[in-house]
């Protein structure tokens, strides 16, 4: 164990261990019987560790306080892509370690918290007194209604209000806001110095996660992200990709989009998107992917005008 822990690290003269890699990733996961858990990437800045994305189960922010520690490097900045739950739930976890930790995102959380989230609270509630609920689901339901019952958990200290260079815990790194694309607003980065890409859940590997998207802003989002000179993209969910993942990618996403808006069948719009996105999906997935791509096809694409507008506009409690 302490080869592996050395061959991920270097150590400067004055003995802090630094990164090997431009970044460090903790895969997330799609499990078939629970929630999901997206990436985490962990960056090297001045003044200690920035984390982007923290998961939503424990022992995925235990993963991130074990690399800082095995780092000897505080966690000084978190970076929430968008406030997701399986992105922003171990927050909490990191600043139980390091309080001092500062959290970037965008201001669309507080809609969220008013609509989506609220929602989610009362069917979470639900289900936790329902006896027919998974045991194996209490515990993410129970974290969840924490975070709603204290949501200053998951809210920034940083709100991320427009696109810039930023220095975030003494990095620059070239910070997008994308407006009214998978949520109402998705923070991306850029780091010039080592051509990588961040962008969260503007790119899912096996199928986009429609529930809060705006699709044709997400299309703009990410001719913003093709048009940086990135080597390497780290999506959400997934492996990091190529440039050529990418464009593949894109070209899936967009041409699901097309279909769902046009009046070619169902099954046809599912099987484009198998076809097209191959290269992402695993076979434990095909059918989990072929369901979701349905149902977002459904209730997102091929709903009424004004659902597919909901989340093309700020979201507010009714």
């Amino acid at each position: 164990m302490r080869a592996v822990v050395l061959g991920l690290l270097l150590l400067t003269a004055g003995g802090v261990a630094r990164a090997a890699k431009p970044y460090h990733l903790i895969p997330g996961a799609v499990p078939l019987d629970k929630s999901p858990d997206g990436n985490s990437i962990v960056l090297d800045a001045p003044k200690g560790l920035i984390v982007v994305d923290t998961g939503r189960y424990p022992e995925h922010s235990q993963k991130i306080l074990d690399y800082a520690k095995a780092r000897r490097r505080p966690i000084a900045a978190i970076v929430n892509s968008h406030w997701h739950m399986d992105h922003t739930t171990g927050n909490a976890d990191i600043h139980a370690v390091y309080p001092n930790v500062e959290v970037y995102q965008s201001e669309a959380v507080d809609g969220a918290l008013a609509t989506f989230l609220a929602n989610g609270r009362k069917g979470a509630e639900a289900r936790l007194k329902d006896p027919k609920t998974p045991q194996n689901r209490i515990a993410e339901i129970e974290r969840f209604l924490d975070r709603m019952e204290h949501p200053e958990k998951i809210r920034p200290t940083r709100p991320v209000t427009a696109s810039g260079q930023m220095r975030i815990a003494g990095r620059p790194l070239d910070v997008h806001l994308a407006k009214f694309a998978a949520t109402e607003g998705d923070v991306w980065l850029y780091d010039p110095a080592t051509k990588v890409a961040i962008v969260g859940d503007l790119v899912v590997g096996i199928v986009p996660f429609m529930d809060t998207a705006c699709p044709e802003g997400w299309a703009s989002a990410l001719k913003q992200i093709d048009a940086t000179p990135f080597v390497t993209l780290i999506p959400g969910h997934g492996d990091p990709m190529t440039r050529a993942d990418f464009r593949q990618w894109e070209i899936a996403y967009d041409n699901f989009v097309d279909c769902g808006h046009s009046t070619r069948p169902a099954k046809q719009c599912v099987d484009g998107w198998l076809h097209d996105a191959a290269k992402f999906i695993d076979a434990a997935h095909r059918d989990y992917v072929t369901q979701a791509a349905d149902y977002y096809l459904k209730t997102r694409l091929r709903s009424s005008r004004e659902e597919q507008q909901r989340y093309c506009k700020p979201l507010e409690s009714s």
